[in-house]
């Protein structure tokens, strides 16, 4: 596969460069998003008849035999191939032919990698709403099994008042309530393009 900028230079860049610009050793992370984004694009191309409807399933097919390969850990990633991008576009390619070059018709890196960090985060955010939700429940069982307990309340770090444990428990679940409230909000930002 020719490199984004082939053709530009007569000489190839020096060995430290092509290292340094090669993200794919980090950026492999995001497959299972940029393939979930690809296959989104492919079906808008073919529905938009921007490429034939068989080249946009053949395109379809091919990402989702690569996701499958990528989730079982069975991708091995080439520095060469410089990114997750360059590489998932050259395993569709040798898979599919041809019609694996028109993935990228009316779109750019830029949005392809802007579009790969908001799927990631917005499902990093729905696993910390899911946890969060997941520990206010267990405070609340805690509290609900220990109302009886009481414990020294504190006032500028002195003992004062009773308390219950329950009652002191039930500050952090309205803390991460909170927490929740803002993470919805931020999922709302984060699904915008």
């Amino acid at each position: 596969m020719e490199k984004l900028w082939g053709g530009r230079f007569e000489l190839p860049p020096h060995a430290l460069m092509e290292e340094l610009g090669a993200s794919v050793s980090f950026d492999a992370r995001l497959a299972p998003w940029d393939i979930r984004a690809s296959i989104a694009h492919a079906r808008m191309l073919g529905n938009c008849s921007i490429i034939s409807k068989e080249d946009a399933n053949a395109i379809i097919a091919g990402l989702e035999a690569i996701l499958e390969d990528v989730l079982a850990g069975q991708v091995a990633w080439s520095p060469a191939l410089e990114d997750v991008h360059g590489n998932i576009e050259a395993m569709l390619i040798s898979r599919i032919g041809a019609a694996g070059k028109k993935l990228h018709t009316a779109r750019s890196r830029n949005d392809q990698i802007a579009t790969d960090v908001r799927l990631w985060c917005r499902d990093q955010t729905d696993i910390i709403l899911d946890t969060l939700l997941r520990l206010q429940k267990s405070i609340v069982d805690f509290a609900e099994a220990h109302l009886e307990v009481a414990l020294p309340g504190y006032t500028h770090l002195q003992p004062a008042q009773p308390v219950l444990l329950a009652h002191h428990f039930l500050a952090y679940f309205e803390m991460f309530k909170r927490d929740r409230e803002r993470f919805t909000e931020l999922r709302k930002r984060i699904n915008v393009m």
